[in-house]
């Protein structure tokens, strides 16, 4: 009974001060504990009536968990948003820079294979059916040349939900293919890569390359980042199997699996970020300047993030802990 009543005194403390100075007053792993001591209150307080404990010690723990209870719920949703925000602003972003040798593979290998793509379709549009398999060919480049680019009316929501399902499908691949050693990760960055340079060759060699590039910029950019990170993701996933280290397989694929579910998740906030893009911007007839630069701002706002996002508060940490 004296290590619970040690229990409840500790959290009717941190009740006190939340109540006193506010729910900010309380730090990330006080408001933990605090949501531990309280669903630990109410397990004391269960038994206690069931054991038919003395009334004062069954009033004490109605009042205790009664005021426990708001506090927590204000205190578990304010700490919720602080981790979202330090994923945001600090998680993210820091893996994505401490991955930048996987990633950078991948990016690599879309451009590439983006280029081979692209001067095979320019020499000979006939390789677009090998290498756009399905994709209508014939119909597309027939609106274009009959509408002038202003196909988008009709095509754009089929194109837009193509495209969002397209590269959803991509980025859960790349990840997931970390499971077959990486090959399928490496097949799908490949084929991305071939996808983006046949697109564009054709559509260029139709005579619209200006309008097409411009049109898929502002989404684009965010979306073709994010399959590269989950590409990352999916590699650094393999790491773990193949090149355990001096850890046990188990372990490094653990610790493997905690940094490529850090990229992921932050993939899958970058593509919401693109599908609003190309919901709200990229079906407006807007000129081509307006669009390229819209695209333009949103690659510099995104280098600027994961390039420099959490840095200052990283070595700012780091000089104090000198």
């Amino acid at each position: 009974m004296s290590a619970r009543r040690t229990r409840w005194d500790r959290l009717e403390a941190l009740v006190d001060r939340a109540a006193r100075s506010g729910v900010r007053s309380l730090g990330a792993d006080e408001i933990d504990e605090l949501a531990l001591g309280y669903r630990a209150a109410t397990s004391d307080l269960a038994i206690a009536r069931a054991r038919g404990e003395d009334p004062a010690v069954l009033e004490h723990l109605n009042r205790l968990t009664a005021r426990a209870h708001s506090i927590v719920y204000v205190a578990t949703a304010r700490s919720g948003w602080n981790r979202l925000i330090g994923f945001v602003v600090r998680g993210f972003p820091g893996e994505v820079r401490r991955s930048w040798a996987p990633i950078g593979f991948c990016a690599l290998v879309t451009i590439v294979s983006a280029l081979v793509a692209y001067g095979s379709v320019w020499s000979d549009p006939a390789n677009a059916h090998a290498l756009l398999p399905g994709f209508p060919i014939p119909p597309v480049t027939k609106a274009l040349h009959d509408s002038n680019f202003g196909f988008d009316r009709a095509y754009s929501p089929a194109m837009a939900s193509e495209i969002i399902t397209n590269n959803v499908k991509v980025a859960a691949i790349a990840f997931a293919g970390g499971m077959t050693a990486g090959i399928l990760t490496g097949w799908i960055i490949l084929t991305n890569g071939l996808m983006v340079g046949a697109l564009g060759a054709l559509y260029v060699k139709a005579g619209f390359g200006p309008d097409f590039w411009a049109t898929i910029a502002p989404h684009g950019v965010i979306e073709l980042t994010a399959i590269q990170i989950a590409g990352g993701a999916g590699l650094i996933l393999a790491g773990g199997y193949l090149r355990p280290g001096r850890a046990k397989r188990a372990d490094a694929l653990v610790v493997a699996a905690r940094r490529a579910g850090t990229l992921i998740l932050g993939v899958a906030l970058m593509l919401c970020v693109a599908g609003m893009i190309e919901g709200f911007v990229s079906p407006q007839r807007l000129s081509i300047p307006v669009r390229g630069t819209i695209g333009a701002i949103t690659g510099v706002l995104l280098v600027l993030y994961l390039l420099g996002a959490g840095r200052e508060r990283v070595e700012a940490t780091a000089d104090r802990a000198s």
